[in-house]
């Protein structure tokens, strides 16, 4: 059953991505510019092409690299903050503000005011995390309040609060809010980051190459630029994932045993 329901998640994928090159292929038709809206082979020659070159791989590791940094410091800073709230409703309180702003600036704002105050080659992960960290707070705050109150009174007849309690009670409690926030935070993060890249020109990104591409008129490559990062978002947000759902069946059958 759950074979079939894979591969019925898969066929549906496919399906989506054919409306996206159908609704590429009309809006070129109705706009009638093969310019902006080139034909699907040559999106898809464009997209080949940059898979066969080994430029386009120092790009995409220069971009997934400051992803998983701009990640990491999200996830430390996001569940810290977001446990601190759940624990502590004053602290929630006093940093909404801030957090709500976070979460509605603009981003060519807020890639603007960082550049204006730090390095050009720190913006993308900056601007990253600043906008990331709302996100992952407030999952972990909704975890930690979700948690079953008669849960967290056993460990404290045993135990104050620790760092043993938070990695063997909370953070697993937790998890559901967590894998969630963590694929929103993926896919937004990988955006936010081409964005800044392409406003501040960082050397050897996706986001300089985007902006050439747009310069000279090639919308093929841009399109398959595109391609390649709903590939790289696929990749961040299901690996994991599914590394981890295959660990916890092995590790559950060698229990059994």
């Amino acid at each position: 059953m759950k074979k079939k329901t894979s591969l019925k998640d898969s066929l549906i994928f496919c399906l989506g991505i054919i409306l996206i090159a159908v609704i590429v292929q009309l809006a070129g038709k109705l706009k009638g510019d093969s310019i902006v809206f080139p034909d699907i082979t040559q999106i898809a020659g464009a997209f080949f092409n940059l898979l066969s070159s080994g430029h386009t791989y120092t790009l995409i590791l220069t971009t997934l690299t400051r992803l998983l940094i701009s990640l990491l410091i999200s996830a430390a800073a996001g569940i810290t903050i977001g446990l601190a709230g759940g624990l502590f409703p004053f602290i929630h309180r006093l940093l909404s503000p801030l957090m709500t702003l976070l979460r509605s600036i603009p981003i060519i704002v807020l890639a603007v005011i960082i550049m204006v105050l730090c390095d050009y080659a720190y913006v993308p992960c900056i601007a990253a995390v600043m906008v990331l960290v709302p996100v992952i707070s407030e999952a972990a705050f909704e975890g930690c309040r979700r948690i079953d109150r008669e849960l967290i009174d056993v460990y404290r007849l045993n135990s104050s609060f620790t760092p043993r309690i938070l990695f063997s009670v909370y953070l697993p409690l937790m998890a559901g809010y967590l894998k969630q926030a963590y694929v929103n935070a993926a896919g937004t993060g990988i955006k936010i980051i081409v964005t800044a890249e392409y406003l501040v020109q960082t050397k050897n990104s996706l986001g300089k190459e985007i902006y050439s591409s747009a310069y000279f008129s090639e919308y093929a490559d841009i399109y398959a630029y595109a391609l390649i990062m709903i590939l790289l978002v696929l990749m961040i947000t299901e690996l994991p994932l599914f590394l981890i759902r295959k660990f916890s069946k092995d590790g559950s059958a060698a229990d059994a045993q």
